[in-house]
This record gives C-alpha cells, sequence and structure tokens, in this order.
C-alpha cells in the first residue's frame, strides 16, 4: 500500500513553512522523504535519479507551497509531484536515449534500496522485469491508487492504454511469480 496513507501533516506546520521557517522545512521533509523516495524510486529504477528526484519534488514543494489551498490531504498535493516528476524524468529525451545507448543502467530494485516498501525478492525480480512503462502502471494503480483516468492523463493516452497495460503486467507478474517455480504466489494486491 502507498506510504502516503499514513502521512499526516498538521495544518500548523503547512503553515509555518509558508511563512518560511527552516524547522518548518525540515520537519515536512522528514515527514514526506521516506515515501516520496519510495514512490519516485519504484516509477525511475536507477537509485542516483530517484534522490535528484526527491530534491527536485521539495525545491518544487517549498516554492510552491503557496498554491496549496488545503482541497485535499496535503500529502497527496506532494505526491502529485513527486509522480509528475518522475514520469517528466522518463519522458525526457535524455532519459530515453540513455536507456537506448545502454539498458544495462536500470539497476535492479531491492528491498533494502527501497525503505519501508518490503516485497519479497520472487515480487522485486518480477517487477524488475516489466518494461518501465508497465512498471509505473502497476506501481501507480495497484499500490498508490491511482484510477485509468488519471494514469492515462499522466501519460497523455487513452484509458485503454493504462487498462491495457495493467493487464498485460499483471499476466507477466503472474507467470513471474507462478508457484513452482521457486517464487512466491501471486499476492492478492495485483488484480484485474
Amino acid at each position: 500500500m502507498s506510504q502516503f496513507l499514513d502521512v499526516q501533516i498538521d495544518p500548523a506546520l503547512i503553515e509555518r513553512a509558508r511563512a518560511g521557517q527552516r524547522e518548518a522545512y525540515h520537519e515536512l521533509y522528514q515527514c514526506l522523504a521516506a515515501p516520496v523516495y519510495t514512490l519516485i524510486r519504484r516509477l525511475v529504477v536507477r537509485p542516483a535519479v530517484a534522490e535528484e528526484l526527491l530534491q527536485d519534488v521539495f525545491v518544487e514543494l517549498l516554492r510552491g507551497i503557496g498554491a496549496y489551498h488545503g482541497s485535499g490531504s496535503f500529502a497527496g498535493w506532494v505526491r502529485s509531484i513527486a509522480v509528475s516528476r518522475a514520469l517528466m524524468h522518463l519522458r525526457s529525451p535524455w532519459h530515453r536515449r540513455l536507456l537506448w545507448l545502454s539498458p544495462q543502467l536500470a539497476e535492479p530494485l531491492t528491498a533494502d534500496a527501497v525503505p519501508g516498501q518490503e516485497l519479497s525478492q520472487g515480487l522485486e525480480h518480477a517487477l524488475e522485469k516489466l518494461p518501465a512503462v508497465s512498471r509505473q502502471v502497476v506501481w501507480l494503480h495497484d499500490v498508490e491508487g491511482y484510477t485509468h483516468e488519471e494514469i492515462a492523463r499522466l501519460h497523455g493516452r487513452s484509458v485503454s492504454f493504462s487498462k491495457s497495460q495493467l493487464a498485460r503486467a499483471h499476466r507477466q507478474l503472474r507467470a513471474a511469480l507462478q508457484p513452482g517455480t521457486g517464487d512466491m504466489a501471486c499476492p492478492s494486491t495485483i488484480r484485474n
């Protein structure tokens, strides 16, 4: 499940951050860094890129905190910034060219690479083998709770794109996680 569901930010802390108090900035970072990093790391895979995007998210958060007007959860607003930043990176021509030149640059996900997200090694391995877009759709839909409409909008595609990516990814995950192959059975969070 998404770590953002557990994050509760005191409205007074948000107001202190709006007022420019450095201690409030630090508290916000402490509350949100782990779930933001986890989300970004699951979408972009490479730790160095995830760390850079984490910093970008917090710079954008602190610059734009005045744009948050209290409708919806603050953590949800931050989550949308993180997803947007990660997807912008993945759509960038630089990133696509880099993967074309060297697909081995994607580092494998490990349980210790993403604090607080303990997945079985079988699921880690299966997620690692998914194409980047499929992995993004699975994570956004099954873990972060995004709807197909939201995923389609984020990718600039149709709802059927999201649904087909998810169905294809679930088939690949089920095949990789079949009992008897040494990996665990498919978890209940992976659904059609």
